[in-house]
């Protein structure tokens, strides 16, 4: 009796669930690697199935001219150059993200399977995004829908990243810990696309007709954004540091003085 009370305790044991309990790190990379090669197939695969001229249309319509047929399909090819540079570059800020975890969590596979359900939607974004006509309500309509996608998918892994550091010392590495330069500069480039996005969303409310535009400029600034953030921190840091040692010294130099006073008065 006292041997099935105990196997039916560990039984429950077994089945309980905890937010915190530890995660295979290498299990949701695989998977996640996973998600992002088979977005990154079907964009390539709708660019190719539809967005290829006819040959008999080139001769036809374009006079046997293949470039000025493609001329043609250039929104679709910058959608979809657009969606696969956001692809690679959340790719990227994930791969950075699990190289400064030692230990997931149940917590963080949940945040993390959130974010690949709407990475999953970069497709449809893409589709939605090139299928109707131009300066159309529907196309407005589509690109607010690919930022709001955007937005859902890089807030998820912001949120990952902020699960991380509430058990830093499980399940982060020392030099990405609060305080260091790592830390700053992953807090800054988690939190570029959800600011991006967010603002390019709102300023398509308030400016309908340059909503093409405004979403395509968030598409092509955000690669050199990357390039220019981590100068930007380092030079914010270095500023820090500095004036946190010039104030350092001057209360040096006000404890010198004091303690000179001080033996002053007592010689005097």
């Amino acid at each position: 009796g006292q041997r099935e009370e105990e196997e039916e305790h560990h039984s429950l044991e077994t089945f309980t669930f905890y937010l915190s309990e530890p995660l295979s790190k290498e299990r949701v990379e695989a998977f996640s690697d996973g998600v992002y090669a088979i977005v990154a197939t079907l964009l390539i695969l709708d660019i190719c199935e539809d967005n290829v001229p006819d040959p008999r249309e080139v001769e036809e319509k374009f006079h046997g001219s293949l470039l000025e047929a493609l001329s043609e399909y250039g929104p679709n090819y910058l959608a979809y150059f657009g969606s696969f540079v956001t692809i690679g570059l959340l790719w990227f800020v994930h791969h950075s993200l699990f190289l400064y975890v030692t230990k997931a969590t149940r917590l963080m596979g949940l945040l993390n399977i959130l974010s690949l359900a709407f990475i999953g939607g970069l497709p449809l974004a893409y589709q939605l995004t090139s299928e109707f006509a131009e300066k159309s309500h529907n196309e407005i309509e589509a690109i607010q829908i690919s930022c709001v996608i955007t937005f859902f998918a890089s807030i998820f892994q912001f949120a990952i990243w902020t699960t991380a550091l509430l058990h830093e010392k499980e399940t982060l590495h020392a030099f990405a810990r609060y305080g260091g330069k790592e830390h700053a500069f992953m807090f800054a480039k988690l939190a570029l696309y959800p600011c991006v996005s967010l603002g390019a969303f709102f300023l398509t409310c308030l400016l309908s007709e340059f909503s093409t535009t405004i979403f395509h400029l968030m598409q092509i600034v955000i690669p050199f954004a990357f390039l220019a953030l981590r100068i930007f921190v380092r030079i914010s840091l270095t500023v820090i540091k500095s004036v946190m040692s010039l104030s350092r010294r001057k209360v040096v130099l006000l404890e010198e003085e004091e303690a000179c006073l001080s033996h002053s008065e007592t010689l005097s």
